[in-house]
């Protein structure tokens, strides 16, 4: 009867870790992640899937990604807060791009609708910022999940207030 019941629960262990590997992205249950098929990552290297500056995983927080570009370099970011705190280094970022929640391709960043503070978990911040391509799909989220509708400007002029204690 214990040799079953050993078996058993060996068993189950080995199934629960093996599976946990394969969790990433809308397996895990989270908005901003999708699975590693649909993310496309823009930097190059051994560490292209994480945010270079706070090391987050870039596909776990995918629809809250942007990108800039410094020196020929291109980093992307988990979110606009990351994105935020490299400008406070006094580096000067150009090409902004942002994930379009709607079709997960990257789009210019000063061209998108951002639906800022949602009800869906934000990356990084209490205030949550989802970007969007179309206006018409910006309101579709912010009719099913609040938040209020503006442009990259002034969703960044938001993030800097995350630091506001801090610099």
């Amino acid at each position: 009867m214990y040799k079953k019941i050993i078996i058993a629960v060996v068993v189950l262990l080995f199934t629960g870790c093996s599976s946990q590997k394969d969790i990433v992205g809308k397996a895990a249950g989270m908005f901003q992640s999708v699975n590693k098929e649909e993310a496309i990552l823009l930097q190059n290297g051994a560490d292209k899937n994480f945010c270079p500056r706070c090391g987050m995983d870039l596909i776990k927080y995918y629809k809250t990604s942007h990108s800039a570009t410094h020196e020929n370099t291109v980093y992307q970011y988990c979110s606009m807060h990351c994105l935020e705190d490299h400008l406070g280094d006094g580096v000067e970022l150009k090409n902004p791009t942002v994930v379009d929640v709607d079709s997960l391709k990257f789009i210019d960043a000063t061209k998108a609708y951002y639906v800022v503070g949602s009800r869906v978990r934000g990356t990084m911040s209490k205030i949550s910022k989802y970007a969007f391509l179309n206006k018409d799909k910006a309101q579709k989220f912010q009719v099913e999940h609040s938040g209020e509708i503006m442009d990259f400007y002034k969703a960044l002029d938001i993030t800097k207030q995350d630091f506001k204690n801090y610099r």
